[in-house]
């Protein structure tokens, strides 16, 4: 009797791992990011959180310097990315950190890369969600620009040229 509770708990404690592991999945979505030349410049992971979505990128490649890091409103990343579209807005608020009008739920701060091209960065936007919005019909983008954001030039922060971009996919 002793040994079928046991393997009843097993059997249980495996169920819930495999549910938790699952749910983790789905809460989780990646970027591949690739430069114009197709080779790849990192990943960034897209993690749900109760306050927003968490983005982990882990970038190579890169020049060094600042850079526009946003969401674009579509999952189409052809040279020289312009396919990518404008950033994810469902909200149709104006572009940027500091509008009176803004944010995009794409606008996010600009990275910075050091001299050595790679870069390890975490960014918290609390106006984006792994939901159906992100995830319709076209898809979206993360795309990394030649310049910074000036986190207030309508449509796009004056970010200047797309540099990099992965499509989100679950």
């Amino acid at each position: 009797m002793r040994i079928a509770k046991f393997f009843g708990l097993l059997a249980g404690a495996a169920l819930v791992t495999a549910m938790l592991q699952t749910a983790d999945a789905a809460e989780q979505a990646r970027a591949a990011m690739a430069n114009a030349e197709g080779e790849s410049v990192g990943e960034v992971v897209l993690s749900q959180t109760p306050h927003g979505t968490l983005l982990h990128a882990r970038l190579t490649g890169l020049p060094p310097g600042a850079h526009a890091f946003h969401v674009h409103a579509v999952g189409k990343c052809e040279p020289p990315f312009k396919s990518a579209g404008g950033h994810f807005n469902p909200d149709g608020k104006k572009h940027g950190i500091l509008a009176e009008d803004g944010v995009h739920a794409g606008d996010m701060p600009n990275i910075h890369v050091p001299e050595s091209g790679a870069l390890e960065v975490e960014v918290l936007n609390t106006f984006l969600t792994l939901d159906g919005s992100l995830f319709d019909d076209d898809g979206a983008a993360i795309v990394i620009h030649a310049g910074p954001d000036d986190y207030k030039t309508d449509p796009a922060g004056a970010a200047g040229p797309r540099i990099a971009c992965g499509v989100i996919a679950r």
